[in-house]
């Protein structure tokens, strides 16, 4: 029986006053960037302040639509909004000019918009709507296949568009597919395949010995964490002590004896190929070990082996062949492969000099000198918390923190007391990818993860980046105001 309920006292309005905050912070922090001793109005819209004030109002007016409509009309037109978000990728990726080497924005006069940030919100709602039907079942191979391809389109469609950070935000979709009931076996694969990248990638170039300059140090180290994790998961999944007894064993005499014969009796040995022997010798055992007592599980083992063997040599030929020159740059100085602070590198240490530079408390609101000075090159947008951590220093920069940490596990809270399956995952959704902007944003000013280029949310400069959160964010809470009201979505 539905029940209709006051919309206006339902509201979380905590999370409303998060957002406001946060927006709020972010709007005198684009100020402090870019402010213009020449013209130091707030209302100057010739300057990035004033514009985002426009698209503040904008945001406003968009949630405050978005609270007005029927909660209903998010999961009864989850395919539609979808499928609009798709053929915009398409459509820009066809006409979009090409700006600061991708296609991914959409010039309509004096407005310019990201059609990628907007899709993010139509993605999630497309997730909820096909994970929360009744005859969805993760484990249900089909089921997993069409979940995918929903997640890897749009995917598909940014990264053709030359925007690696905004596909890279889908991978945020494995959170919420293991909340939903997906193995953490997976999500641990998942965190092994990007170890095994970087691995490959830093270690690549280095010879394990000097007699063999062409063999790769990164391989080998690959191939070595595969054998571990393969007896890891033999214990833990399995339990079977006599195989991961006997493969630990045979580990231990084969890598033991080549390291005594090269040590001890000074002859040059390919590790490489020893590990591969190690590999395929496991590969062989697992595979017969599943026909004698008919356990698949020995068979997936000795898949991942194999898969991970092949993705340690594949990594490297994607990182020289599929990536952008730039991007190439920017991942070797983050790995300490090389140092270019005058280029590649610049935008990075300038924001930690600048961060640096705050101290404890900060130099004060407006008395930045790096970015006063225009040092850090995008300090209004992507590198925006280099601003925070100058003018405020660690206490401003540890309560921006703070801030995003409450939002994000309000919005949690929120989505567990939810009573709709749909609105569940929907939250846990918003959740995942305000985490993952959150997390590489920070990340990149402190050259702790790769220049990808995404926004730090509500605080960067821009309409599109302000717009897409807010969607993402106000959809959510609409859906939380009648979680009293639909019994089911």
């Amino acid at each position: 029986m539905n029940r209709r309920v006051n919309i206006l006292q339902n509201i979380d309005w905590i999370t409303i006053g998060i957002y406001v905050a946060l927006i709020i912070a972010g709007w005198f922090s684009i100020y402090g960037a870019v402010y213009n001793f020449e013209d130091a109005g707030f209302w100057s819209f010739s300057e990035r302040y004033g514009k985002q004030l426009v698209w503040i109002g904008c945001s406003f007016l968009i949630a405050t639509t978005l609270i007005s409509m029927d909660s209903r009309v998010y999961s009864i037109f989850a395919y539609v909004f979808y499928g609009i978000a798709i053929l915009s990728l398409i459509v820009t990726l066809a006409i979009a000019p090409e700006i600061k080497g991708s296609r991914s924005w959409l010039v309509l006069g004096p407005v310019s918009l990201q059609p990628a940030e907007f899709a993010k919100a139509a993605t999630c709602l497309a997730v909820a709507k096909v994970m929360s039907s009744y005859w969805f079942r993760l484990k249900n191979m089909k089921n997993a296949m069409l979940l995918g391809l929903i997640i890897l389109l749009p995917f598909c469609l940014i990264i053709l568009q030359q925007e690696t950070g905004s596909a890279l935000v889908y991978a945020t979709f494995l959170i919420v597919l293991y909340r939903e009931g997906m193995p953490g076996l997976v999500l641990f694969l998942g965190v092994c395949l990007v170890i095994f990248f970087i691995v490959a990638i830093r270690f690549g170039q280095e010879p394990i010995i000097a007699a063999f300059p062409e063999e790769s140090y990164g391989i080998f180290l690959v191939m070595v964490f595969t054998i571990v994790v393969q007896i890891g998961l033999l214990v833990a999944y399995r339990r079977n002590v006599i195989v991961s007894r006997n493969i630990l064993i045979g580990n231990i005499l084969l890598f033991g004896t080549s390291f005594c014969v090269y040590k001890f009796f000074d002859t040059p040995i390919q590790f490489t190929y020893i590990a591969g022997i190690s590999i395929t010798a496991s590969v062989i055992y697992l595979i017969v070990t599943s026909i004698i007592h008919r356990k698949m599980a020995y068979t997936w083992i000795a898949i991942f082996m194999l898969c991970s063997t092949g993705y340690a040599h594949f990594a490297d030929y994607a990182f020289e062949n599929m990536l952008q020159p730039h991007q190439q740059i920017r991942i070797k100085v983050t790995l300490g492969m090389e140092n270019d602070p005058k280029k590649a590198g610049y935008n990075v240490n300038q924001s930690k000099i600048a961060i640096g530079s705050g101290g404890f408390a900060g130099k004060g609101f407006l008395n930045g000198t790096q970015t006063k000075l225009k040092y850090v090159p995008e300090q209004d947008t992507d590198f925006i918390f280099c601003t925070v951590g100058e003018e405020h220093g660690f206490i401003g920069s540890l309560f921006v923190l703070i801030m995003f940490l409450i939002l994000l596990l309000r919005i949690i809270y929120l989505a567990e007391r939810q009573r709709s399956e749909f609105s569940r995952i929907y939250g846990y959704c918003v959740a995942s990818i305000i985490f993952f902007h959150l997390a590489i944003n920070i990340g990149m000013v402190l050259g702790l993860t790769p220049v990808i280029g995404i926004p730090l949310p509500f605080f960067s400069y821009g309409g599109s980046s302000l717009w897409g959160f807010t969607i993402l964010l106000f959809i959510f809470i609409r859906m939380d105001a009648s979680r009293m009201e639909y019994l089911k979505s």
